[in-house]
């Protein structure tokens, strides 16, 4: 039995009934004619001490077990079995199988119990269904629920649209709406939060208030206790309290050889194409990557709040790339500067690259016809020096001046 919730420890409401019973607080009154053994007018079935007790313009119940549908006058095409199932029900379209099951129910309507004190303290809640043994135990006017499991949504009382499908799951929800819980334990500490989603032995284990959650593997987001909008996917994923957060395991720290995920203002996830067919309007990026020289690169460090290490980081203010060029901005849903698209800032800076490129190709193209015209040149010096050289009269001496 969990600690936080045990229903057996309660005073039952069924034990007290039956108690009262038995020292006859109950008027004394004729019973149907002739006593329960079967069939009745108006398509009713009775069967046990003052099953349908109250039988008046009632229609198609079937009433089994000691004092089952006891106060049903009325109400029509309900089903009772077991001991005090629908005891004080005066409403229609209720189906309790099962001791105690459904035993306070007066008004509502088109409720399921399957399970010993499944329901039990349910008055006018409908359309609720539940299965296991102290179901939905302490609902009083929630309505729309579902719990499958022992102990599943026992503590809930005026909560609605919840659905539970394990063994105490939802356990201590008393006023939390449209939650839906899977697994052993699920959401088992909510109390208040609404519109929460935990699949998974203990998903969302110490989740009290928090609104809009998914979790979604074994302990996925036991770090969550009031934050809204966090999502936890993975075995022991456990998230932190801190709204609008997502969390996936088995990701970091694993390498994968591929393409890298991106991710849009509206949340959805994606990746980047290159191929020819995807796009329009294609012509070469010329001087338009010259934007880049007007970028000022910064070191910073993210605020506490985000980043508690204060790591240093490396890069540029959405705010001052905006006023550059706000083709290279990426905004929020509020349409506010939220990063930088370093993807295209890297697509420009190839660009330049390939321009820089281009001017020293040519450069060393042109070292190389200087080169040749200077080897030239050389060669035609080295010629005329020969020439001049062979052309040069012979030097004087003393003999031949005789």
């Amino acid at each position: 039995m969990n600690p936080l919730i045990q229903p057996k420890t309660i005073t039952s409401p069924l034990l007290i009934t039956l108690t009262l019973l038995c020292f006859g607080f109950f008027p004394k009154a004729q019973a149907v004619v002739p006593p329960p053994d079967g069939g009745y007018p108006g398509f009713n079935t009775a069967e046990g001490q003052n099953a349908l007790f109250s039988l008046s313009t009632a229609t198609g119940n079937v009433a089994v077990g000691w004092a089952s549908l006891y106060s049903d006058a009325e109400g029509n095409f309900n089903t009772a079995i077991g001991t005090g199932a629908l005891l004080f029900n005066t409403a229609d379209r209720n189906t309790a199988t099962g001791a105690g099951a459904l035993l306070s129910n007066t008004t509502g309507f088109n409720n399921t119990a399957t399970g010993f004190q499944s329901l039990v303290s349910n008055t006018g809640g409908s359309f609720n269904t539940a299965s296991g043994e102290f179901a939905l135990y302490l609902n009083t006017t929630g309505g729309s629920n579902t719990a499958i499991g022992g102990e599943a949504l026992a503590s809930n009382t005026t909560g609605s649209a919840n659905t539970v499908t394990g063994s105490q799951a939802l356990i201590n929800n008393t006023e939390g709406s449209s939650n839906t819980a899977t697994g052993f334990r699920a959401l088992v500490s909510n109390i208040t939060g609404n519109d929460n989603t935990a699949i998974g032995e203990e998903a969302l284990l110490n989740n009290t208030s928090g609104r809009s959650n998914a979790a979604l593997g074994r302990h996925a987001g036991a770090g969550v206790t009031t934050a809204d909008n966090v999502i936890c996917i993975g075995a022991d994923v456990d998230g932190e309290n801190v709204s609008n957060t997502c969390y996936i395991g088995n990701i970091f720290g694993v390498t994968s050889v591929g393409i890298g995920v991106l991710v849009n203002s509206a949340g959805k996830l994606g990746t980047t194409t290159s191929s020819r067919r995807f796009k329009d309007g294609i012509k070469p990026m010329k001087q338009a990557s010259e934007a880049l020289f007007a970028l000022k690169p910064v070191t910073f460090h993210y605020k506490k709040e985000i980043d508690p290490a204060r790591t240093s980081q490396f890069g540029l203010v959405a705010e001052e790339v905006e006023k550059v060029n706000p083709d290279l901005i990426v905004r929020d849903k509020d349409g506010k500067p939220y990063t930088v698209r370093y993807d295209a800032v890297n697509a420009m800076l190839l660009n330049e690259f390939l321009k820089e490129h281009l001017k020293v190709q040519e450069l060393e193209a042109n070292a190389v016809r200087q080169q040749k015209q200077i080897e030239t040149l050389t060669a035609g010096l080295q010629k005329v020096s020969a020439q001049l050289e062979l052309n040069k009269p012979a030097p004087q001496t003393v003999l031949n001046r005789q």
